[in-house]
C-alpha cells in the first residue's frame, strides 16, 4: 500500500472513517501525510460546511480541513443570530443541530404572565424560557428538511429543567409528536420531577422518559425520522404539547429542541 501515491492512499483513507484515518496516520510518514490530507477529512465535513461557518456569531479560523472537522465536532457552533447550535456528530460524520427556545413557536410565550425570558446557568444561548404557569401548553419547532444530512435516521430531544416550585405537569401526559408530510410519529411523557432515567415504574402508555445530559440540563426523547428519499424543502414539525387537561401546571425550563442522529 505504501508504493501507492500519496493521492491514492488519500482517496482510499477518505472511504473509511475519521477514527480510521487517525490510525492510519500511525502507520507510517507515507500514511501520515495522505491521512492529514485535505482531500480526506473534507470527505468527512457536510458539503455546506463553509456556509455553515460563515452563519457563526464569532469569527472562525481554520488551518485545514481536518482542523475543521476537530473544531466542528468538539466544539458545538453558535450560529444565526445565536439562536442555533450546530456540530457534527463524532461517530457519523452527520449534522446535529440544536434549536433554542426563541426558535420555537411557544404559545404564549409573549405574555410575561405565562412565560419568563432569562439568562440560564449552564446555556449557550443567551436565554432561556421558563414556563411561569398556563393551562395550555404547546411548543413547536419546525426544520427544513434540506438542512439536515441525507439518508439519516434523526432523533429530536427536547432540552429541559425542572426547577424545585415544578406542578401539575405530571397530571396528564404531555403528547409528543413529529409530523413530515403524511408521516407522523406520536409518543406520550409525563414530565415528572420524580422520575428521572427511568428509576421508577413507567405509567401505563408511557414510552419516553426523562434522562440527564451531563450538562446540567434534562432530556426527553420526542420521536425519530429518516431522511431519506425526502425534498430539501419538505419541513420537519415537532410537536410538544399537554392541551387536554384544564388544570395550571408550571415550573419547566425550556432551552430548545435538538436534533441528532440515531447510530
Amino acid at each position: 500500500m505504501e508504493a501507492l501515491p500519496e493521492d491514492c492512499l488519500s482517496l482510499v483513507i477518505s472511504l473509511t472513517s475519521p477514527c480510521d484515518a487517525c490510525s492510519s496516520a500511525a502507520v507510517s510518514a507515507a500514511f501520515r501525510g495522505a491521512a492529514d490530507s485535505d482531500v480526506v477529512w473534507e470527505s468527512f465535513l457536510p458539503p455546506d460546511y463553509r456556509d455553515i461557518i460563515s452563519r457563526s456569531v464569532s469569527p472562525v479560523e481554520l488551518s485545514s480541513k481536518k482542523d475543521a472537522f476537530r473544531r466542528l465536532s468538539s466544539t458545538p457552533l453558535l450560529i444565526d443570530g445565536g439562536k442555533k447550535i450546530f456540530s457534527i456528530d463524532k461517530n457519523t460524520n452527520k449534522k446535529r443541530y440544536m434549536l433554542s427556545a426563541r426558535e420555537l413557536s411557544i404559545a404564549w410565550s409573549k405574555n410575561s404572565l405565562y412565560w419568563s425570558w432569562k439568562p440560564v446557568q449552564h446555556s449557550r444561548f443567551s436565554e432561556a424560557a421558563e414556563l411561569v404557569m398556563v393551562s395550555w401548553l404547546e411548543l413547536h419547532a419546525k426544520v427544513k428538511m434540506g438542512t439536515l444530512s441525507p439518508n439519516t435516521t434523526y432523533a429530536a430531544y427536547l432540552i429541559l429543567q425542572l426547577v424545585n416550585r415544578a406542578f401539575g405537569l405530571d397530571v396528564v401526559a404531555s403528547e409528543a409528536s413529529i409530523e413530515i408530510g403524511n408521516y407522523k410519529t406520536k409518543r406520550t411523557i409525563y414530565v415528572d420531577k420524580y422520575k428521572i432515567q427511568g428509576l421508577n415504574e413507567l405509567k401505563e402508555g408511557e414510552n419516553s422518559v426523562i434522562r440527564p445530559r451531563g450538562d446540567g440540563w434534562l432530556e426527553v426523547e420526542l420521536g425519530e425520522f429518516h431522511s431519506n428519499g425526502r425534498k430539501e424543502e419538505e419541513e420537519v414539525n415537532i410537536w410538544f404539547r399537554e392541551t387536554k387537561g384544564v388544570h395550571l401546571k408550571g415550573g419547566i425550563v425550556v432551552e430548545g429542541i435538538e436534533l441528532r442522529p440515531k447510530t
